[in-house]
Formats: C-alpha cells, sequence, structure tokens
C-alpha cells in the first residue's frame, strides 16, 4: 500500500479513522481536527482511500499539549509522532512500520535526529507498546496527562547520523 502525504481531501476519512480509536489517541471534532493537521510537519496517509495516517510534529512547532511540549523541554530537534492510527482491517500488514519508515526518511532529509512520542500505559496499550520497541523506541521518561488523566510513557528513537 503507498504511503503518501495526507491530502485536505482526505481529512473527512482520517478523521474517522482517529475517532474509531478514540481511546488511543482523543477523539476530535471536523475543526480541531483539520487546525490540528494543519500544523503537522509531516502527515502522512496509507492508501486511497486511507486505511491508516500519521501526523507528525517538530521542534519547530508551538507546543502541540503536555506531551509534545514535554519533548520541547528536552530535545534541541526531533520529529513527535501525535497520533497513528491503522484501521482494524489493515492491521498486521506492515502499514504501521511503513508510516514510521517514511516518517523516519522525511526527518532524516532534513536532519533531525530523533523520533519521538507517547504511549498510554493507563489505560495500557501493551500492543502498541511492543511495536514502538521492535521499532527501537527506548523509554525516556512518564507522566500524567493534565487533561485527562491518562498515564503515558516516553519514547525516543535515535537515528543514526
Amino acid at each position: 500500500m503507498d504511503i503518501r502525504d495526507a491530502l485536505d481531501a482526505d481529512l473527512p476519512a482520517l478523521l474517522a479513522l482517529n475517532n474509531a480509536e478514540a481511546e488511543a489517541v482523543n477523539a476530535q471534532d471536523a475543526a480541531a481536527f483539520a487546525a490540528l493537521m494543519a500544523r503537522g510537519f509531516c502527515r502522512l496517509a496509507a492508501g486511497d482511500p486511507p486505511a491508516g495516517f500519521l501526523l507528525a510534529f517538530s521542534h519547530a512547532t508551538p507546543p502541540q499539549g503536555p506531551n509534545h511540549a514535554w519533548f520541547l523541554g528536552r530535545e534541541p530537534a526531533f520529529a513527535y509522532i501525535d497520533r497513528v492510527v491503522v484501521a482494524p482491517a489493515a492491521q498486521g500488514r506492515g502499514l504501521g512500520r511503513a508510516l514510521y519508515a517514511a516518517l523516519e526518511a522525511r526527518a532524516r532529509a532534513v536532519a533531525i535526529p530523533v523520533l519521538c512520542c507517547e504511549v498510554n500505559l493507563d489505560p495500557p496499550n501493551p500492543g502498541s507498546l511492543a511495536f514502538h520497541e521492535r521499532l527501537g523506541f527506548a523509554p525516556a521518561g512518564e507522566a500524567t496527562d493534565p487533561r485527562n488523566g491518562k498515564v503515558v510513557r516516553y519514547l525516543v528513537k535515535r537515528l543514526p547520523a
């Protein structure tokens, strides 16, 4: 399945994917989701129509909540994965891995040395933790999100020069 830049025309489908996985990535309304996507350093879609997507901010993006801000206070240059969603029917086909590989290529192309994200510990998301570990992410800290009380683990992947 092709990984490509997400288009504005994809937003309704991406919003539906996002909201179907609201426990993991937080629900959005159409206006908030469009604004969030517009601030992305990298916004990728898998397939047409999209069966998955990834949204990442960078160190140059103004703070997008406490999790992005956590990395702003610790890393001079990074790409922060705000959300990645793959439709249940498309899981197990390597789409998540392909989305991350495309982000990594984009980050390297502009000399960003670190990929960052957070994964829920409470409510638990063991599948996401295992996925990130397989991709080479390592723990960097933990916090409670003051907006919703979720406990998260911060993860980083340092990219080779």
